[in-house]
């Protein structure tokens, strides 16, 4: 993934963007209009300009098309890249670049769904409960930077996903109990179409290794793993081997702890029905 150390100097990556999507359309033979290029590429001449701007932020299957039109490349889509790494707090960037190229990915949540499984309506609330002043257009970049994450739950080829999870986080009422009962409707899916794996350590499991805390183990066909944790507003990458294989252990201990796959499913399931039933009355 690119980094922002490939940016010039002074430019946000929507500035970089706009700037090479204007340098690109001016340069094209015959002469391309911004009204030209949208019709090409099946939007309006002023959502171009807008781009050009860098009032909107671009879409990649847009970048694609235009990439395509202009016969750039593909100088678009590497700073798509570019742009979407950029919407990611400091301290997650890095862990987002390496989940990218992870073979696995072994996650603890103890109180809020994890990023890579959560709805855009549960990211939403998420969202507004840890920051209520957000503008729409703020809430709107970093609830679409969290679903663009999602591509390594759906894709063929993505890394095996193992996710361990409290209880807390079926009970929990995050927004409404709509949209916690649709949450957890949609990591059951994901479960019965074999996309990941999740069990839940129950409430009765009583204290284990990694109460409370947010935990993702990454391995690579190429180097070493390497450990995430979380915070509501920090965050620590970890390569040392120790501390990883010290991590691991305590990940292996709550899964072990944890109900089986099969309970877990029926338990998911069960709290989406809990939830359902309390919406209703």
């Amino acid at each position: 993934m690119t980094t922002p150390n490939s940016l010039p100097p002074g430019k946000t990556p929507r500035e970089y963007y706009g700037s090479e999507l204007r340098r690109l359309r001016e340069a094209a033979l015959p002469k391309m209009s911004q009204e030209k290029l949208g019709a090409l590429t099946f939007v309006s001449g002023t959502y171009i300009g807008q781009l050009e701007n860098s009032v909107r932020s671009p879409q990649i299957d847009l970048s694609l098309r235009i990439d395509d039109i202009l016969d750039s490349g593909g100088v678009l889509v590497r700073i798509h890249e570019l742009l979407e790494y950029s919407r990611f707090a400091d301290y997650f960037k890095e862990a987002v670049e390496h989940e990218s190229r992870a073979v696995s990915i072994c996650e603890y949540a103890g109180s809020v769904v994890p990023g890579l499984l959560q709805t855009s309506d549960y990211a939403t609330a998420v969202s507004l409960g840890a920051q209520p002043l957000l503008s729409d257009d703020e809430l709107a970049e970093l609830v679409a930077a969290r679903m663009d994450r999602q591509r390594l739950v759906s894709a063929t080829t993505g890394p095996e996903l193992w996710f361990i999870l409290d209880e807390a986080v079926l009970r929990r009422v995050v927004g409404s109990r709509r949209i916690i009962a649709d949450q957890l409707r949609h990591i059951a899916a994901l479960i019965i179409r074999r996309r990941l794996i999740v069990q839940i350590v129950a409430y009765e499991a009583g204290a284990h290794a990694l109460l409370g805390g947010m935990l993702s183990l990454m391995t690579f066909s190429d180097a070493p793993p390497l450990v995430y944790l979380e915070g509501q507003h920090a965050g620590q990458l970890i390569d040392d081997t120790g501390l990883v294989a010290r991590c691991q252990r305590s990940y292996d201990l709550v899964r072990a702890a944890a109900l089986s796959p099969e309970a877990s499913l029926a338990l998911i399931l069960s709290a989406a029905e809990v939830h359902e039933n309390a919406q209703e009355q």
